[in-house]
């Protein structure tokens, strides 16, 4: 987006290809594992694995709620921006640039230092602090927009720090995916992960526009923040942040067999993260490619029989340390 206050809007199509292209090369360049099926399954069962996994899992139902919260603070920035900036503010198409740049950069800058953090702290507090400075940076703006009017620098903080909290809530949530699923299972969690966050968007982005259109910028800034808090506080029921590796507990499971593995969250210390990020960047960059080709996943009951079993981490690298 900074290359519009340097190029035309019909030169940045053709950077836009070329960005298609390297994202092609690099999924090609990343071997992607493919485990096959402990049993043959239906049709039925094949489609909707991937919900019926992801809404048995604690912490995976916490994560849809931060990508609701995501979503609602995110759909501030992406739906209203050109409205704050053309409008409101009177600006030019290269101080919107400036101005989507600054949350990229906050994305950037948060995705740059997650990965030695994420060696040092669970998932669950990094994340929900996320959630909370998204929350936090639109109230407070909404209360400076209310009280002092709109300026350009403020709008240009606080983006940035939208874009920070905003690569904090999504840029471990496959490591939780990972860690919830047996090995053939991240296929289908993707793909439920695609439909339900996307499902949240289909939410905030007319909304958010309504808000704006009919209301203004305070009360579009306090309800988006007040939809971002409330998936906070469902982070609070749905995900405890005593979060063990394995515990007895009854849950609905497929006749099959239970599609749950690894209730239990990331702890402080996993390791490895950091060494995997160069894979995980191609994976970021080529994400554009990659989301063009996931099919479905609808929505279905969980299952049919109730069973009490222990659960384990899937983390390959938590196993081999407990053994």
């Amino acid at each position: 987006m900074l290359l519009l206050a340097v190029v035309s809007y019909n030169s940045l199509f053709l950077g836009t290809a070329v960005g298609f292209a390297a994202s092609a090369a690099l999924v090609v360049s990343v071997l992607l594992p493919s485990p096959k099926p402990s049993q043959p399954r239906g049709i039925y069962d094949r489609t909707t694995r991937g919900i019926r996994i992801y809404l048995a899992t604690p912490r995976l139902r916490g994560l849809l709620a931060l990508n609701m919260a995501a979503a609602a603070a995110g759909a501030m920035v992406l739906v209203n921006s050109i409205v704050l900036v053309r409008s409101t503010l009177g600006l030019d198409a290269s101080a919107l640039a400036w101005t989507l740049f600054a949350f990229g950069a906050g994305s950037m800058i948060a995705a740059l230092l997650l990965p030695k953090l994420l060696d040092t702290m669970p998932d669950r507090p990094v994340m929900f602090g996320g959630a909370a400075l998204m929350v936090l940076t639109l109230l407070g703006l909404a209360g400076q927009v209310a009280v002092l009017g709109f300026f350009w620098p403020v709008l240009l903080g606080a983006w940035r720090l939208m874009g920070l909290g905003y690569s904090t809530v999504l840029t471990p949530s496959g490591r939780l995916r990972r860690r919830s699923a047996h090995a053939e299972d991240p296929p289908a969690l993707f793909a439920a992960q695609f439909a339900l966050s996307h499902a949240c968007w289909l939410v905030t982005y007319p909304l958010s526009g309504w808000l704006m259109t009919r209301f203004g910028p305070v009360a579009a800034l306090a309800v988006l923040a007040i939809l971002s808090g409330a998936g906070i506080v469902a982070v609070l029921r749905f995900w405890s942040s005593e979060d063990p590796e394995a515990f007895e507990h009854t849950h609905q499971a497929s006749r099959s067999a239970s599609p749950v593995r690894g209730v239990g969250g990331s702890k402080a210390g996993n390791s490895g993260f950091g060494s995997r990020f160069p894979v995980f960047l191609r994976f970021s960059l080529a994400a554009k490619v990659v989301q063009g080709f996931q099919l479905r996943a609808p929505f279905a009951n969980v299952g049919f029989l109730r069973r009490k079993h222990r659960l384990h981490c899937a983390d390959p690298e938590r196993q081999q340390r407990s053994r």
